[in-house]
């Protein structure tokens, strides 16, 4: 019985023990708030994915995704992983064959090598084909701006007057830009206590960067918008709100002086959600100007987004803690303003949308 009791009190001390040394990476407590709450797993109206990746497109792949699709009241998903030729034709080919109205590709540009002879007409001539097969669109990656360097293996500029004409052939074609630019200017502050995404920094640790590794983060940005306001004909959607989505204001006077940017959501929602009185008159304010999307692939995320955009209900989780640590709030944006984020500003956009995969006016 002594013993009994002893091993009892063992294994209480050690859990008391274990429990007072637990780390910040396993402190997630459960909130005991009891709020009203509406889950919402599937949008209230039928919504364009700008901002999707998909490695494979065969048949196989399309009838899977679409059966997710439906669950989510997803119409188009946008794959911006479409590469360039052949895997590009591919891709086109396969939807044509299976699903034509409800997915997109946008091609891709490699960046590496600009300044080689007559690299900038054979890149913008093979952009012109691969929209010419079915590209509805181009994506750049963050890598520029980032990783990629010209020919003498200097960084890459977003800004580089040797890409203009790769902006203005989409221009020209009618076709938008999407671009990623960098990343949380938090990933370039120090990693300490006053770091909102020390969590992730610590959890993915070459997401750090710095001045010098490759530029300052405000150098990235700023070649970005410079680049836009000298294609003022090219329309340009800015990913992950351009990572203003914590200074909403500051974003709203950048789309005040860059009329052909527009912005999409991707990744975000955890940003928007924590300031759901502020973002709501955001969304108002420039209801034309934002469309929806998630990034990453996973079903099962997307209800978060839902609910941040469409109910009222307060304190919930977001559903990764590097991310966010914080709970979120619902917006409760006015039905033509989740109209438009949904869809509408996607149609104007992406040329060639199916309008009868939407509700009529």
């Amino acid at each position: 019985m002594k013993f009994k009791i002893k091993f009892i009190l063992f294994i209480w001390v050690s859990n008391f023990l274990t429990a007072q040394e637990m780390g910040f990476e396993e402190y997630n407590p459960k909130s005991t708030l009891v709020v009203p709450v509406h889950e919402v797993v599937k949008a209230k109206y039928p919504f364009v994915d700008i901002h999707s990746h998909q490695r494979s497109m065969n048949a196989q792949r399309l009838k899977s995704l679409v059966a997710d699709m439906d669950a989510l009241n997803e119409a188009v998903m946008v794959n911006l992983s479409g590469g360039s030729g052949n895997k590009l034709a591919e891709s086109v080919n396969n939807i044509a064959e299976n699903y034509s109205n409800r997915f997109v590709v946008f091609a891709n540009v490699d960046f590496d090598g600009a300044g080689k002879p007559g690299w900038t007409e054979k890149t913008v001539a093979q952009l012109e084909t691969d929209i010419k097969k079915g590209a509805r669109g181009l994506k750049v990656f963050k890598s520029l701006g980032l990783r990629n360097t010209d020919s003498d293996g200097k960084r890459l500029a977003v800004d580089d007057a040797r890409l203009d004409p790769i902006w203005a052939k989409c221009g020209e074609l009618g076709v938008p830009v999407l671009i990623h630019s960098a990343d949380p200017k938090s990933f370039w502050d120090d990693m300490n206590s006053d770091n909102e995404r020390w969590l992730e920094l610590k959890t993915h640790s070459r997401r750090k960067r710095s001045d010098t590794d490759p530029a300052p983060w405000q150098q990235i940005i700023d070649e970005q918008h410079k680049m836009f306001k000298k294609h003022p004909k090219t329309k340009f959607i800015n990913a992950h709100m351009g990572w203003y989505a914590n200074n909403l204001k500051l974003l709203g006077s950048y789309l005040d002086d860059i009329p052909n940017m527009s912005v999409g959501i991707a990744a975000v929602i955890a940003e928007l959600g924590r300031q759901p009185q502020n973002a709501r008159d955001f969304f108002i304010k420039y209801q034309d100007r934002i469309l929806f999307g998630k990034d990453s692939w996973k079903p099962e995320e997307f209800p978060t987004y839902f609910r941040v955009l469409e109910t009222n209900d307060e304190y919930f989780p977001y559903y990764k803690k590097y991310h966010a640590f914080w709970a979120m709030y619902g917006l409760n944006l006015p039905d033509e303003v989740l109209r438009k984020v949904y869809y509408k500003n996607a149609m104007n956009l992406v040329p060639g949308l199916d309008k009868s995969l939407f509700p009529k006016e």
